[in-house]
């Protein structure tokens, strides 16, 4: 049976903690954070009531249940705590006072536009939606600029007329530029638009992998290969990671072998250009790249305004343009980054009842906008994403082989830290195997000068700075 066996050390962290928060000229922080209120505890294990979703997300990602847990492990004498936060949907007891201000009807009972669009069809047809892919995701949701507009056409044609002049399409790009929401707009338009009666599978590279392993472990082979060769449209996540995995790539081969024959239409998404795949064989390369290679860039400044316009008039929300301003000039890379950020401010309005400021916003994202921090991206962090691009090691990268791959693997190693860490040449000699700085200069020139004669090198390299800049948000 639970009880309340620690609520009066509890109450002493709060207490104690509000004086350290006051004493540092953070007391608006504390009342705004430190809404939890104690409900019980069993063993080790309290439980507490928190106001809302948002609110558990900010307690948890900026350490303040770690400041309590710490406190009470040192008054009690006990080795460790766990805090389970329940969310309650209602404002605390101990909540500071919210500023209400009368709403419109109409935005009261706003509805996103995708949502009113959803209901609309499902009135008429009753159409459930489909299991595998996410409502959300349709081309009025999607917003298109000079650095997308080619992808939103193709693919918008291809919805309209499946397995016809676009197929397949293949959407490469960095993370969170809309490579899914695209290839999922595809699906949920010819899903509607035929009624549900077309055979649509959506699906990662890596479930995929997972249900064609599974069937021949139960020997359902047969049944695994009826689903995926007699589809009308398939869409495959992520096909990066069939990388090396020779089972998986043959299956791959003849299922797109057998939906080619119907005309059935494929959509792929992926991280980069198809040729930089490693281990993957060169008749699967062939057919993916056999239709519509088409990649995605990061948004204009202008298109990222407009994208966060779009996100808001959707939530049916408004906030203030200089954030908005704050938040296009200091998120270039990833869309899905915008929309978080869009979705903090928002979550911050209505729980605190007050307008954002750029000063709130840049406490509120500082996690989240490349390089608040200051630590953004570390050498261990250039050295993964490098390696595994490149299909090598941290330890050749770093050590003394001098093939060609190796060599060139390590001077595109050497030139990203010095543009994203700013390290001197000593310094990166001495990260590279204690190199001499005049090696770490000519490697560093080597890889600058090429970037401005090969076109194709430049959007490689441009592509994996992309990759680290996002490796800590995947």
């Amino acid at each position: 049976m639970s009880n309340q066996n620690y609520k009066v050390f509890w109450q002493e962290v709060l207490k104690q903690l509000e004086e350290e928060y006051k004493s540092n000229g953070k007391e608006d922080e504390f009342q705004i954070w430190f809404k939890m209120e104690y409900e019980s505890d069993e063993k080790n294990v309290i439980m507490v009531n928190v106001p809302s979703a948002f609110m558990k997300e900010q307690i948890t990602s900026r350490g303040y249940v770690e400041q309590i847990k710490d406190k009470l492990c040192k008054l009690t004498g006990q080795p460790e705590f766990f805090i389970e936060m329940k969310i309650t949907d209602t404002p605390l007891s101990n909540a500071a006072p919210e500023k209400k201000e009368e709403k419109p009807e109409e935005v009261k009972n706003s509805k996103p536009a995708a949502e009113n669009s959803t209901k609309i069809i499902s009135e008429k047809t009753n159409l459930k939606p489909h299991p595998q892919l996410a409502e959300k995701f349709t081309f009025d949701t999607f917003v298109p600029g000079e650095n997308n507009n080619y992808a939103y056409a193709a693919s918008m044609a291809a919805a309209k007329n499946p397995g016809k002049t676009y197929n397949p399409i293949l959407l490469y790009g960095g993370v969170g530029l809309g490579k899914t929401h695209l290839m999922q707009s595809i699906g949920n338009y010819i899903y509607k638009h035929k009624n549900g009666e077309v055979k649509l599978c959506c699906i990662s590279a890596e479930n995929f992998l997972n249900e064609f392993t599974d069937s021949l472990k139960n020997k359902t082979t047969t049944k695994f290969k009826n689903k995926y060769r007699n589809l009308d449209v398939l869409l495959i996540d992520d096909i990066h990671f069939l990388q090396g995995k020779e089972s998986l790539q043959e299956e791959i081969f003849h299922t797109f072998n057998a939906l080619s024959e119907r005309n059935a239409q494929m959509v792929f998404t992926c991280d980069r250009p198809i040729n930089e795949l490693k281990g993957l064989e060169d008749r699967l390369k062939t057919r993916f790249s056999s239709g519509n290679c088409i990649d995605l860039k990061p948004p204009s400044y202008e298109n990222r305004i407009a994208i966060i316009k779009k996100k808001l008039d959707i939530l049916g929300k408004k906030i203030n343009p200089e954030v908005i301003d704050y938040i296009a000039k200091n998120i270039q890379m990833n869309v899905r980054d915008l929309e978080a950020s869009i979705k903090n401010v928002v979550g911050y309005q209505d729980l605190i009842g007050q307008e954002v400021t750029v000063a709130i916003a840049q406490d509120l994202l500082k996690d989240t906008i490349s390089g608040a921090t200051g630590n953004a991206v570390s050498m261990e962090t250039i050295l993964k994403v490098i390696a595994d691009s490149e299909n090598t090691s941290i330890t050749d990268i770093k050590g003394k082989n001098r093939s060609k791959k190796i060599a060139e693997t390590r001077h595109i190693a050497i030139y990203i830290a010095r543009e994203l860490l700013e390290y001197s040449y000593p310094e990166l000699g001495n990260e590279f195997g204690g190199r001499d700085h005049s090696t770490i200069l000519s490697a560093y020139n080597n890889i600058a000068n090429k970037i401005k004669t090969d076109p194709s090198f430049d959007a490689k390299i441009k592509n994996i700075i992309n990759s680290i800049k996002e490796y800590k948000k995947l």
